[in-house]
Formats: C-alpha cells, sequence, structure tokens
C-alpha cells in the first residue's frame, strides 16, 4: 500500500463518507435522509473515507459530540469535485513546489484536504496516512443538497465492534468493519491531493 493512498466503500457512481456528530444532528440527519438543522452550513464539514480513523478520533463514538456515526453515500461526481478543488493544509514540496505558492492558494481554498496517520483497528498508528475533506462554507450547501444520496446510521455496529475488541475477539470485530477497497484516482486529482 502506498503511503498516500485513498481508501473507501464505493461502486460506480458513489462513495461512502464517515462524520461523527451529537444526538440531534445526527437524529435529524438520518430522518430526513438529508442534513438539516441543527447541522450548520456556516462552518466546515469534514468527510473522511476511513471508518477506522473515525473509530480513532470518535474514541468509537464514545467522544463528547461525537456519539452517533453516520455513513453518508455520496455521489463519486460531488467527492471528485471537491478533490478537484482542494488545497493541502501543509505547503508540501512535492505539490506546490513552494510555500509562498501554496499560501497564495490555500487562502482561497473552499475545500481542505489533510492526510493523517491510518489506525489499525487496534489503534495502532500505522505507516500509511488516510485522507480527510474539508468542505468549506462555501460549497457545503452542494453536499448537502446534491451529493448526499443516502445516511446511515452506524452508531450501533461501531458499539457491537467496540465490545468485541474490549473482548480481545479482534476477529469478530475485524469481520465487522465495513468494506474499503482503493479508490482510483484520475492523475490529475492525485495530484492535486498529494496522492500517490
Amino acid at each position: 500500500m502506498n503511503q498516500y493512498e485513498i481508501r473507501a466503500d464505493f461502486d460506480r457512481d458513489t462513495i461512502v463518507v464517515y462524520q461523527a456528530f451529537n444526538d440531534a444532528i445526527a437524529t435529524a440527519a438520518v430522518g430526513a435522509q438529508r442534513f438539516v438543522e441543527p447541522f450548520s452550513l456556516n462552518r466546515m464539514t469534514w468527510i473522511k473515507p476511513s471508518y477506522r480513523w473515525l473509530m480513532h478520533r470518535s474514541n468509537w463514538a464514545r467522544s463528547a459530540g461525537q456519539e452517533r456515526i453516520l455513513a453518508v453515500r455520496i455521489t463519486r461526481a460531488g467527492w471528485e469535485e471537491a478533490l478537484g478543488r482542494a488545497v493541502l493544509t501543509s505547503p508540501e514540496r512535492r505539490v506546490y513546489g513552494d510555500a509562498a505558492r501554496w499560501r497564495e492558494r490555500f487562502e482561497e481554498a473552499v475545500v481542505r484536504v489533510q492526510w493523517d496517520p491510518e489506525y489499525s483497528i487496534r489503534n495502532v498508528k500505522l505507516d500509511h496516512r488516510s485522507i480527510q475533506v474539508g468542505l468549506s462554507r462555501n460549497i457545503v450547501q452542494r453536499y448537502v443538497d446534491e451529493w448526499v444520496v443516502e445516511i446511515r446510521d452506524l452508531t450501533a455496529l461501531t458499539h457491537k465492534i467496540s465490545a468485541h475488541l474490549r473482548d480481545g475477539r479482534v476477529d469478530r470485530a475485524t469481520a465487522l468493519l465495513p468494506p474499503e477497497k482503493r479508490y482510483p484516482l484520475a492523475e490529475n486529482l492525485a495530484k492535486r491531493v498529494g496522492a500517490e
């Protein structure tokens, strides 16, 4: 596996991204099958195709404000539009050449991309990276109105996987993980987000 590689649950037309929310936002979103109040359109929202990374971040849905785990199926066209408008959160020389060029782009970016260490199911940091994509208020309306296809609540599944891990049943926990495989990126998009 390459260090910078998007892995996701996807089909021909859609890709699943994960988000953690509080009860109020999650209940409203699952009920409406779209993001509605109290979800805010006026702040950046981060979407991640790696379930395990979100489990690390949300402490298996136990962190405050991240008690509910949603699997949001969005169009691949929307996902790739976001990547096509993205700027990395740091001035990677392999992508921008110099910091001044990056800073100029970053200040006007409507989408931000960050590569963070991926984690194993046992919460051990791995050598490869996981992508997270930040949608600013300038594009989040598109996410809400045009890209979202389905919203599923994975909180119960998350608690079940976590219980297996606490009981030492790693094989059972692993068998329940959502599927992820390498996501194919066009060369221009891969270059844009610093993927390999």
